[in-house]
């Protein structure tokens, strides 16, 4: 499972975050005083930052976004070291996601979604040739949720098994596969290399309340599960057992928006470096402790 060197590229979600931290609950039908910032965000586009941030030599970032953001998004990719390969859609505006995060001691955030162009990436945007000098592919879930991202998953996925170019898949959303449904998602990433789900999606795929038990049942279907446990750092599962459990670095949370992007995007980024899955899962939580410290999901400009 180790492609040392290359470039990473990633397809996914590139969107406009709007992050609203909130001390208490919230007051309905009344104010309730928050801290607002806009920040640039998506899931994909996380990863892709993070994966640079922690050393990933060349990254690749592939999304649709709308004309009234996507100068501001290609600066924010460069700035984070990635390559943007933004496509400008012509009817649809860049998404928009508003994270609402309780300001106490669990920084927990509920989010208000509006994929825009975010998931309207299709089979037209992808070309084979996106995949020269490209040692990994990862492909952001939420391209599951609609059909031409469903579309452009199955070639993407068709083009890197023709060039054996190892795929990584998150999951992205409890909600969003539950309206998918478990097997219909299973079988879409049917044939990826890594599975990254959170603990709860785990749960969900499998139906197993047990983190561990979720991750052994899901590397069944996929070669290598890494399960993401946040405070409880990370499963690594494979052939159906969990071969290790890799403790999260300490951290003071500020905002969670984006843990689990940071936590992918480092452990993809040590896997182009050679290391191995555990060693890979340990980089990830390390990523992931630093991203609660921070508001919104992307790394420092490097």
């Amino acid at each position: 499972m180790t492609s040392a060197g290359g470039a990473l590229l990633v397809a996914g979600d590139v969107v406009t975050d709007v992050v609203a931290r909130h001390r208490g609950p919230l007051a309905p039908g009344t104010d309730t005083v928050a801290a607002i910032r806009t920040v640039p965000g998506g899931a994909g586009a996380n990863v892709a930052c993070w994966a640079a941030h922690r050393g990933a030599a060349e990254v690749r970032m592939l999304g649709r976004v709308g004309a009234d953001a996507a100068s501001w998004h290609e600066r924010e990719l460069v700035a984070c070291g990635v390559r943007p390969l933004l496509v400008v859609d012509p009817e649809a505006s860049t998404g928009t996601v508003i994270c609402l995060v309780d300001a106490g001691a669990a920084a927990e955030r509920t989010f208000l979604t509006d994929s825009g162009a975010a998931v309207r990436l299709a089979p037209r945007d992808w070309s084979p040739t996106l995949l020269d000098g490209v040692a990994r592919l990862h492909l952001s879930g939420y391209l599951l949720f609609s059909a031409p991202g469903r579309a452009f998953v199955e070639a993407a996925l068709a083009s890197a098994r023709a060039r054996g170019v190892p795929v990584s898949l998150d999951p992205a959303s409890v909600g969003f596969l539950t309206d998918l449904g478990v097997d219909r998602f299973l079988s879409l990433v049917d044939g990826i290399d890594v599975l990254l789900p959170s603990r709860d999606e785990a749960r969900l795929l499998t139906g197993l309340p047990d983190p561990a038990d979720a991750a052994a049942k899901l590397s069944r279907h996929v070669p290598l599960v890494v399960a993401k446990q946040g405070a409880r750092g990370a499963l690594v599962a494979r052939s159906g057992a969990v071969v290790a459990r890799v403790p999260a670095a300490p951290a003071t949370p500020k905002d969670t928006t984006g843990a689990g992007d940071a936590f992918t995007g480092a452990f993809l980024a040590a896997l182009l470096a050679g290391a191995g899955p555990e060693d890979a899962a340990l980089e990830g939580c390390r990523a992931g402790a630093l991203a609660v410290g921070r508001v919104g999901g992307r790394p420092p400009h490097i």
